[in-house]
């Protein structure tokens, strides 16, 4: 339920309160609330993984190189990640709902002007657009689940939302290939992105079932923590999704010292300003809580493990074995499925094992992956298909028992007046995280890849995953039971 408690504002601090007295909180999430408000979040994911199987037709059919196919895929990353937090402090601030309503507005918008797209420069032009309206509406996703729900229902709901991470993930490659191959409409390539259209718009008719959340204190702007923060991340994005395709020039390294700097400038501002009686963007209070902060110290070796997987599978699955975008997601189905599966049943699991969930869960992934890299060494490159699947239908099982756990654990020590802003920060930490894993997955397999051969490679790449599953182990044993 949305938390409408607060301390007074000091004198000239940026806390205003609204004019009016906000909505009476709801009494919960409904079923048909809860796909509406999913139904966005899956759009998010697909529409990152979608356009990956449709690269190669648009680049000849707009003439675009290397750089700009890299463009369209990264600039949503970048706007995306980049405007999460702000996304989630504006939805506390003027309305989730209202939030997640413009957003998912300007989303289908954005998806329509991608399938119409006359040039490679409107394209990227209209996929940086994409990635923003997204971040205006994802926050307000798990914002919504954190102040409706709460115990049991919160647990279901945010399982849900993990589950649908997972499959949404996988289902972008299988819809993406899908529909280039069958050319519906003579669309092509566009199709990929006018199938948002209708989609949008059936959950804008029903986004009325979504109850309408908010913090009862509106929390004023920030705009210097807004411009650090933005400094920040733009200049370390732009090292991670940007410089494997740049050739890593000198410069691009200069650009984590301005990033560096200015997130020591945002860490004393913030600090600043909240003790002042303020409300920053990130406030410290709420960010240095045990259980949030061990949770994202976990979520992010999990979601660089997850990045570099998905990227090199994809590099493996196209170049090794000559699989086209709808074979590949195929192959992946067994480990959407059981992630999936297991994902709903995660509350009762962690009833039963408290923290040890994530223990164990890291322990399954773990081994999934030294099985696959066994597997590899021993078989390549004439893999038996039905160990492959099995082996990933085990290691999607180990992830379905970290993640959503780890989404409770770390909202959990998120008051609901700042639900916006802490779904912000796990967000952004997630999906930076899983570009930095692309990122490092992919240069390692494919500096290893000449050298030692694409096999080999292979399984050194999954070794070194493995080496992240023990981090989240060691991690978990200092979390708290999830609640």
């Amino acid at each position: 339920m949305t938390n409408n408690g607060g301390t007074s504002p000091a004198p000239g601090a940026r806390l205003q309160v609204d004019p009016a007295p906000a909505a009476a909180p709801p009494v919960g999430l409904s079923g048909l609330g809860l796909a509406v408000v999913l139904t966005g979040f899956a759009l998010s994911i697909v529409d990152f993984f979608i356009v990956n199987v449709a690269l190669t037709t648009i680049g000849k059919d707009l003439h675009g190189g290397t750089t700009a196919l890299e463009l369209v895929v990264s600039g949503y990353g970048i706007t995306y990640a980049l405007g999460l937090v702000l996304g989630g402090r504006l939805g506390d601030a003027f309305g989730r709902r209202r939030l997640y309503v413009y957003g998912l507005i300007a989303f289908t918008l954005a998806s329509l002007l991608c399938g119409v797209a006359p040039t490679m420069g409107f394209l990227i032009a209209a996929r940086l657009l994409q990635g923003a309206a997204a971040a205006m509406l994802v926050p307000q996703v798990l914002a919504t689940i954190q102040a409706s729900t709460e115990g049991e229902a919160r647990a279901r709901a945010i399982s849900l939302y993990g589950a649908t991470a997972g499959l949404a993930a996988v289902a972008g490659q299988i819809i993406g290939g899908l529909l280039v191959s069958l050319d519906v409409a003579g669309l092509g390539w566009r199709s990929v992105f006018v199938i948002n259209v209708p989609i949008g718009a059936a959950a804008l008719l029903a986004v009325r079932r979504m109850p309408a959340t908010r913090a009862e204190r509106r929390p004023g702007f920030d705009p210097l923590g807004t411009v650090l923060f933005g400094a920040a991340m733009v200049s370390v994005l732009l090292v991670i999704v940007e410089g494997r395709a740049l050739g890593w020039p000198l410069w691009l390294w200069g650009l984590l010292v301005v990033g560096l700097v200015a997130a020591v400038l945002l860490v004393r501002v913030e600090r600043r300003i909240e003790a002042a009686g303020g409300s920053p963007l990130l406030p410290p209070s709420v960010l240095s809580r045990s259980g949030l902060r061990r949770g994202l110290l976990a979520m992010v070796p999990f979601s660089i493990g997850f990045g570099s997987f998905m990227f090199v599978y994809a590099l493996v699955a196209q170049d090794d074995f000559g699989l086209g975008g709808l074979q590949s997601g195929a192959v992946l189905a067994p480990f959407a499925s059981a992630f999936f599966v297991v994902a709903l049943y995660t509350p009762k699991i962690a009833a039963a094992l408290g923290r040890r969930i994530v223990t164990l869960g890291a322990v399954i992934q773990g081994a999934g992956l030294l099985l696959m890299a066994l597997l590899i060494g021993l078989s390549w490159p004439h893999l038996p298909v039905v160990l492959v699947l099995l082996i990933l239908a085990f290691t999607g099982v180990g992830q379905a028992l970290i993640g959503p756990t780890l989404f409770r654990l770390i909202l959990a020590d998120v008051p609901p007046a700042e639900a916006g802003m802490g779904s912000g920060v796990l967000v952004t930490s997630q999906q930076t995280a899983t570009a930095f894993g692309a990122t490092v997955g992919g240069t390692l397999f494919l500096g290893l890849q000449g050298p030692l051969g694409h096999g080999s490679a292979a399984v050194v790449v999954l070794c070194v995953l493995a080496v992240f599953s023990v981090m989240i182990l060691t991690i978990s044993l200092r979390l708290p039971d999830p609640r």
